[in-house]
């Protein structure tokens, strides 16, 4: 990093700025959405988190404009929008047809609070209106650019298509094959996170594609090291269920590589993306941190 650069105090400015804008565009939701639905979307949107989709959104952005809010009111949509999908993920990923946890970010997870039908619609509700936060307002060309940018990264062809190469029950224990699951399952969302902050902001095709190269690198770092702290760290750390995937037989880097060679990997994606936006950051600055702490962080 470079001197001086306080990327803890950073970090906590660019979560609240983001929490603020959750805020604003949930209750503009809320207006028109049932009391219920809206709580149940509530509950799990603002919930807290590392917020990291979305601060590598205005990060990007803020990156190409060279100044804080660069990418105006598309940058802001664009983040609430991918931290929507996100979230519906996440309450999605916990029902008991699929992961069936009962803690997310140590509360009780939607279903568990709201039911299954209503943490159903409440995800899907997120995600389509996350879909009509980022495509609605000027200018219209850019807006469809974003809207189209991250519903792709969402889909059957992203993260949608990850989970279902997650879930199959003849997985091979094969590190090519956890290398693509998880760039569509995580890679996809962190990617478009990346290039949305870029489209958002006006940049040109270099800067796009290093944000590219940028955010698929930290997805795989993002994962390896998720898949480390499942292993080391306790349920009260990552205020979840750990050994999840161990436990259902689910095949995690650990597993198919080993522990030291799953931090070299996780290490060697970080030392990619670096060296990617060298061309937004000539010195390491808020992105090259941010890639770091893919692996760094506690839980």
């Amino acid at each position: 990093m470079g001197a001086g650069f306080d990327f803890d105090g950073w970090l906590k400015r660019q979560q609240a700025r983001v929490e603020a804008l959750l805020a604003a565009r949930m209750d503009a939701i809320a207006q028109r959405t049932p009391a219920k639905l809206a709580e149940a979307m509530r509950y799990s949107l603002l919930a807290g988190g590392k917020r990291l989709r979305p601060v590598l959104v205005l990060a990007f952005a803020d990156a190409v404009a060279r100044a804080s809010n660069g990418g105006g009111e598309p940058a802001n949509d664009a983040a609430c929008a991918v931290e929507m999908i996100h979230t519906y993920s996440l309450v999605h990923d916990d029902l008991p047809a699929m992961d069936d946890d009962d803690l997310r970010r140590g509360r009780p997870t939607s279903h568990k609070m709201f039911g299954e039908a209503m943490a159903i619609l409440a995800g899907d509700a997120l995600l389509t209106d996350a879909l009509a936060t980022v495509a609605t307002g000027d200018p219209a060309a850019i807006r469809a650019l974003l809207a189209s940018e991250l519903a792709l990264a969402a889909g059957g062809g992203g993260m949608v298509g990850g989970q279902v190469l997650d879930i199959a029950v003849d997985r091979p224990a094969e590190l090519d094959y956890l290398v693509r699951l998880h760039r569509l399952k995580t890679g996809a969302l962190l990617k478009a996170s990346c290039r949305l902050g870029v489209l958002a902001a006006g940049g040109g095709p270099e800067v796009l594609k290093a944000a590219e190269i940028y955010g698929e690198a930290i997805g795989l770092a993002f994962q390896i090291a998720d898949d480390v702290l499942d292993v080391t760290a306790t349920p009260e750390q990552m205020g979840k269920p750990t050994r999840a995937d161990a436990d259902a037989g689910r095949h995690t880097f650990p597993a198919v590589v080993g522990l030291e060679q799953a931090r070299l990997l996780a290490q060697q994606s970080v030392r990619t993306a670096m060296e990617a936006v060298r061309v937004l950051e000539p010195e390491s600055g808020p992105l090259a941190a941010l890639a770091m702490y893919t692996v760094e962080r506690t839980h």
